[in-house]
Order: C-alpha cells, then sequence, then structure tokens
C-alpha cells in the first residue's frame, strides 16, 4: 500500500472520532458496533429500509455535518456530490408518489433515514470499519494498520434517474455510466453483439442483489424485490411489494431464460475486452473510472491498476441485456477477476437507475482482513 491509503485512513479516522465523540451515550450505543460482528458489518441494502446504525434525523445539526464529513472522506468531490443529490431525491420521489408512501413509518421517504454505523474503535490499534447508507447509497470502508484495505460495496442509485430543472438540462445524477454504458454496447459490431448481448429483457434489479458474497456456486439470480430488505413485511406491505414485483416482471416480458442468461458466477459472462477494439477498450476503461472514481482520488489512483495494463482490461467481460435505445429497461455488467460492475434500469419506466462496484476479494476488506488474522494466530 502507499502514503495515500495512510492519508485516506486519517481523514476518516478523524472523521469518525471527530462523531463518536459529539454523540450521547444512547446514541453511541446505536452508532458503534463491535467489529467481530461480522454478519452485521458485512450486512447492506439499497431499499428505505433501515440500513443499521444512527440515522441523520436522530441527530442534531452538527452531529448531521460531522456525518456528512465521515461520508464525504469515503467518496471524491464529484462522489459526495452525486450522493448529497441522490438522498435529496427522497423528496423528488416523496412528491411523485403523492406524499403517500409510508413502508410502515411515518414518511417513506425520508432525506434524514441515512444510517451511520462504526464498527471497532476507529481511535485503537485494531481493525475497524464505518459505512454509511440509505435509500440508494451505501458506502462501506476499512481500515486496517492505518490504511484503507476495502472500500467496496459501493453502491449508488437513483429514483428518478431523471428529473427536470429550470433549465435546458434535466437532473440526472447517474448519467454517465448510463450514458457510457450504452454507447459502448452500441460501437460493437454485429459479431460482438452476439456475445455482449445475452439477452433481449433485462433482469429488474441487479443479479447479485445485496448478497454479502455473490457469484457463489451455483450462482446467483436475482432476488425478488421484497426480499432486498433487512426483515420481511407482514401483510399488506409484504403483497404490495411482491405484486410490484410481479407486475414489473408480466410487463417486461421477462422469462426464466432471460434471467439465466445473466446468471452471475465466477466466471464472466458476455464480450472479453480483449476481443475490443482499442476504441471500445477505451470507452470501457472510461466507464470503470466513473465507478472507481467515487472514491477519493489517492484510492481511485490505486484500484485503477486492476485495469490500466491492456492485458488486464482484456481479462474483462462486458455484458448486456435489454434494450438499447433511452426509455427501454436495460441491465450491464462487466466482470473480471477483482471487479464487479453491475447497471440496471428498468423499473419506473426504465428511470430508475441501480449501480454498484465491488471486488470479491476485497468486499469488506475480506482478504486483507483474512491475512491479518492468519498472522495475529500464527
Amino acid at each position: 500500500m502507499s502514503s495515500s491509503t495512510r492519508d485516506a485512513a486519517a481523514q476518516m479516522t478523524d472523521a469518525a472520532i471527530s462523531l463518536l465523540e459529539s454523540l450521547d451515550p444512547d446514541q453511541r450505543a446505536i452508532a458503534l458496533w463491535p467489529f467481530e460482528d461480522q454478519a452485521e458489518r458485512e450486512r447492506w441494502f439499497y431499499t428505505p429500509t433501515d440500513h443499521g446504525g444512527l440515522t441523520l434525523s436522530a441527530m442534531t445539526p452538527t452531529q448531521q455535518r460531522l456525518a456528512h464529513r465521515l461520508l464525504a472522506s469515503g467518496l471524491s468531490r464529484a462522489g459526495y456530490v452525486t450522493a448529497s443529490t441522490i438522498i435529496g431525491l427522497e423528496n423528488v420521489l416523496d412528491q411523485l408518489e403523492g406524499f403517500m408512501s409510508d413502508w410502515g413509518r411515518e414518511r417513506g421517504r425520508d432525506p434524514g433515514l441515512f444510517y451511520t454505523r462504526i464498527f471497532g474503535d476507529p481511535a485503537g490499534e485494531g481493525p475497524w470499519s464505518w459505512r454509511f447508507g440509505g435509500h440508494h447509497v451505501s458506502v462501506h470502508h476499512v481500515i486496517l494498520d492505518g490504511e484503507v484495505v476495502g472500500s467496496t460495496p459501493l453502491f449508488l442509485g437513483a429514483d428518478p434517474a431523471s428529473s427536470p430543472l429550470l433549465g435546458p438540462h434535466p437532473l440526472r445524477p447517474l448519467a454517465g455510466v448510463e450514458d457510457l454504458g450504452r454507447g459502448l454496447v452500441r460501437s460493437l459490431d454485429e459479431g460482438q453483439r452476439r456475445m455482449a448481448i445475452v439477452a433481449g429483457v433485462a433482469p429488474v434489479d441487479l443479479v447479485g442483489a445485496n448478497r454479502s458474497r455473490y457469484g457463489q456456486a451455483p450462482g446467483d439470480l436475482p432476488l425478488d424485490l421484497a426480499s432486498v430488505w433487512r426483515t420481511r413485511f407482514e401483510g399488506e406491505l409484504d403483497e404490495r411489494l411482491l405484486s410490484f414485483h410481479a407486475r414489473a416482471v408480466d410487463e417486461s416480458g421477462l422469462t426464466s431464460e432471460h434471467l439465466e442468461a445473466v446468471r452471475l458466477d465466477q466466471t464472466p459472462r458476455g464480450l472479453a475486452a480483449s476481443a475490443m477494439s482499442d476504441d471500445q477498450r477505451n470507452m470501457l476503461r472510461s466507464l470503470l473510472d466513473l465507478y472507481v472514481g467515487r472514491l477519493p482520488d489517492d484510492l481511485a489512483s490505486l484500484e485503477s491498476i486492476k485495469y490500466a495494463s491492456q492485458e488486464a482490461l482484456g481479462g474483462l467481460a462486458f455484458m448486456w441485456a435489454g434494450g438499447l435505445e433511452p426509455g427501454q429497461g436495460h441491465y450491464y455488467r462487466i466482470q473480471g477477476i477483482d471487479i464487479l460492475c453491475e447497471y440496471d434500469n428498468t423499473l419506473s419506466g426504465a428511470n430508475h437507475v441501480h449501480s454498484v462496484w465491488r471486488d470479491p476479494h476485497r468486499d469488506f476488506g475480506a482478504d486483507p482482513l483474512a491475512a491479518h488474522y492468519r498472522r495475529s494466530h500464527a
């Protein structure tokens, strides 16, 4: 690791300590959790469910600022602006739904229901981590021996994906990952498209969903939307979610064959980057830059090494499902040994984006922590 990971870790550590010092005992009991609780530490969501931790609405304005400072320490400037915009979209979504959604609570769409939880002691000697999450935002970082050793999963979504503004351009927080992905698939020739486009209909959500580990044998298929919550609802709310999922599947024409084509396992599917032209590989690299660029610049530079060389980039595969025109439901995936990017825009008339960047070896700091524990018990 380089000094850049230490600089990033130092900023996160300072922000986390400042937040914890501002909390009263009751707040600390919610926000501060044992690092050893791996099950909770590796639980993550992108739905408007209980993400675990202290909500912004349960903080004073000063504490909210400190929570945002922690979030900003784990993102680039552009990443933080994007995340802040997504949080604000809760108000827009509330209006679109007639200010009626409740999800079993007083206000269903609520920019105050974003959760911060810190695992372990950021002022101590052992490993620690933190997460910030709520509807369409899920940020995770793991710090070990004063270095950032894990920064995934990193999820950003947007509903609506496109909203009107008073001006010539709409508000599209995740425009880049949509437009570059579509531009790449459109650049493919007929033979390349036969490899890349695996299904004419897209799944209605990310295939890996919010699993702590993805691609386990015999491979993953999308979960129903009612399952991507901390707990299943009972009664009318659960029926509403299941009905919404079934209606989305029916309206899209999604079949078991379409789902089988996008099954997520350890072997990448789609068009190998080695079979792309130089210009297409440059487009793919630019698309990956948008995912990795969610991180602070120094951390992003280190992550980009994974696909910097032609050989490393050539080991990735690009898969597409669904339509090629704006407004048509679509899904794509970029996958390699240590990279997974998933993107889906199908719901709400293809105006509801989910996107995530993951690393099978470093999600939640898995491999570095395993090596640390092996050394500790040698």
